[in-house]
């Protein structure tokens, strides 16, 4: 137990390095696909090929992207209230980017969670897991590799990290 604990440790720094500054969750969302469906009934419109969407200073690349929202309208503007990408998941934030093949933004919760062979880097920092949690108020990051399953058939299983573990590489900063 006691060579856990420096490992531990360095885990809890490496987290607080990569936690960011908070996120404007108030920006607007600008967003760019291949094509996109409005289904204004079900209040969704569905992103597809491509996907780019960007909010203040933080990037979302998916090739699909559904994106809900409340059905009030301020402005001319829907109020988006969550974003579900799926494949090739890349969310990028100022010196740090994460990848997995599924993400959900909500953006009531300020919360983004990615699922399924989960990498976070920053600088020559990587850790890998299962599922990724960033709040977008505090910048507080938390990777598990804990198994996730969800849906049904290939595409709705997500992968957990191959030991079910945490994994990853913190440099160290060189020595005289």
């Amino acid at each position: 137990m006691r060579r856990s604990l420096p490992l531990l440790s360095l885990l809890l720094v490496a987290t607080s390095v990569a936690a960011q500054s908070k996120h404007n969750t108030n920006a607007p969302i600008d967003f760019g696909a291949d094509q996109i469906e409005l289904q204004d009934k079900a209040n969704r419109a569905v992103l597809t090929g491509n996907v780019a969407v960007r909010q203040a200073e933080m990037t979302l690349n998916a090739e699909r992207m559904n994106v809900a929202y409340t059905g009030q309208v301020i402005d001319g503007n829907p109020q988006v209230s969550r974003l579900d990408a799926s494949g090739g998941v890349t969310v990028r934030r100022p010196d740090q980017t994460a990848r997995g093949q599924y993400a959900i933004y909500d953006l009531n919760r300020r919360v983004i969670t990615m699922l399924g062979a989960v990498r976070l880097t920053q600088g020559p920092n990587t850790v890998n897991g299962a599922r990724l949690t960033i709040n977008l108020d505090t910048g507080r990051a938390v990777i598990d590799g804990s198994a996730v399953r969800g849906g049904s058939g290939a595409t709705g299983n997500v992968q957990q990290a191959p030991t079910g573990r945490v994994t990853g590489t913190f440099s160290v900063p060189k020595r005289k």
